[in-house]
């Protein structure tokens, strides 16, 4: 890796950064927030965020399998939006979740992996697991990339 190659990785990475910090800031990831999901890598080629077990659980004490769901989602959304690039966006269209195994306390950790990066298709598959490495669930999301409309005139 030359000196330029570093550079772009590092203005690619605050980009990036910059990106999630909008998101939170304009409560436009306010379910993430209210979820306790942090952030810890993100770029279209690989998502990395934690997700706490403790206020996401069912009534039996239990990661609530909904919790998984949001996790997963928001991992592809993201991978999606930033593979579409700053002229579109992207919404997911189909998302499903197995759930392997149940987690009663700690951390979870998401990590979402493109299976397809195209022009109008992106879908991720998501690995969720425990505090020991464990998979708990394993989600595949799709997302449709549409151009974004350009904003009205003002008159």
């Amino acid at each position: 890796m030359n000196a330029a190659d570093s550079n772009e990785s590092a203005d690619e990475t605050s980009e990036l950064v910059g990106l999630l910090r909008q998101l939170r800031a304009g409560g436009k990831d306010a379910l993430a927030q209210r979820m306790g999901i942090d952030w810890l890598e993100a770029s279209p080629q690989r998502l990395v965020a934690t997700m706490p077990v403790e206020g996401n659980t069912q009534p039996y004490g239990l990661l609530h399998g909904g919790a998984s769901c949001v996790l997963a989602e928001t991992l592809g959304s993201v991978g999606a939006i930033l593979h579409a690039g700053s002229d579109a966006t992207a919404v997911g269209i189909e998302l499903s979740a197995t759930h392997h195994r149940s987690v009663s306390s700690g951390i979870v950790t998401g990590v979402a992996t493109p299976l397809r990066l195209g022009r109008t298709i992106a879908s991720y598959e998501i690995a969720i697991t425990d505090d020991q490495g464990r998979r708990s669930c394993t989600a595949r999301l799709t997302c449709i990339i549409r151009p974004l409309k350009p904003e009205p005139k003002a008159n």
